[in-house]
């Protein structure tokens, strides 16, 4: 039976809508049992969706004195601020040679840069661990900032130089006749016009160390070395004496930062683009 196209567009309305609502219900849900377990007064043994027990604010208090939570917020915000002000100024300078230059083994290392790639993580542990052994860097928060860095240039380097192509190099050549040099042509002609992805590289290295809990958990032994996501499993770790609450309200100050830092840049994703449609 063929169907009209008024039929055919309500069929595909709702069948649009049943995927959003049933994704937002995916999303919605466990994000929901998080807040409500943070905010749980008593002993929370299990995540569950419950809202017949008072609500407090005492879990997060206990969260910094009673724990050292407060000393894994601070390791991890500061590994990821550093990572992402290293991690993004090198692949914004790496994806800007790679985009306008030709040199020696550029093609090479490009295609050695997607092999690296195809490493995953897991296969690198033991030579990161002996590499911390050699340079005495277990439990050294500059080690881990090292890792993050070298591990996010690769792929992030290629998404860098793609975005830096689709700048016109006209604009680079009308620079050059005005006498601009290369750090100029760089600074305020094509850097503006790449503010969105630097933007979304700042915020995907901001990110990084916060969720990453395989690498850290390996290279970090002692508690006060702890990052949060480190930490937070310890407090879920002994089925006999599981912290839900507690697990709870550090998952959800652990989004603070980020989201901070999100709407902070959302004016760059905003701006960049506007700027490039003027220059361009």
């Amino acid at each position: 039976m063929k169907l009209s196209v008024k039929t055919r567009r309500i069929l595909n309305q709702t069948l649009t809508y049943l995927y959003l609502i049933t994704l937002s219900v995916i999303i919605i849900y466990p994000l929901l049992i998080t807040i409500m377990s943070a905010f749980k007064s008593g002993n929370v043994v299990a995540f569950k969706l419950d809202s017949n027990t008072s609500f407090t604010f005492d879990n997060f208090s206990k969260l910094f004195s009673e724990t050292l939570y407060g000393t894994w917020y601070l390791n991890t915000l500061i590994i990821a601020l550093l990572t992402m002000v290293i991690q993004t100024s090198i692949v914004v300078l790496a994806g800007y040679a790679y985009s306008r230059y030709n040199f020696i083994a550029r093609k090479q290392s490009l295609v050695f840069f997607l092999i690296i790639q195809m490493v995953p993580t897991m296969a690198a542990l033991t030579a990161f661990f002996v590499m911390a052994l050699m340079l005495n860097a277990l439990n050294q928060s500059w080690f881990l900032i090292f890792l993050y860095v070298g591990g996010g240039i690769p792929m992030n380097a290629w998404l860098m130089k793609g975005y830096f192509d689709t700048v016109p190099i006209s604009l680079d050549e009308s620079a050059k006749l005005d006498g601009a040099g290369h750090f100029r042509r760089f600074w305020q002609i094509v850097l503006p016009l790449v503010r969105p992805m630097i933007a979304v590289q700042a915020l995907w290295a901001f990110m990084g160390p916060f969720g990453d809990y395989i690498l850290s958990k390996f290279l970090l032994r002692e508690k006060e070395f702890y990052t949060v996501a480190v930490g937070l499993q310890t407090f879920i770790s002994d089925a006999k004496n599981m912290k839900i609450a507690y697990f709870a309200a550090g998952a959800i100050l652990i989004a603070l930062p980020i989201s901070i830092l999100f709407f902070f840049l959302q004016k760059n994703f905003v701006s960049g683009l506007t700027s490039g449609g003027d220059k361009g």
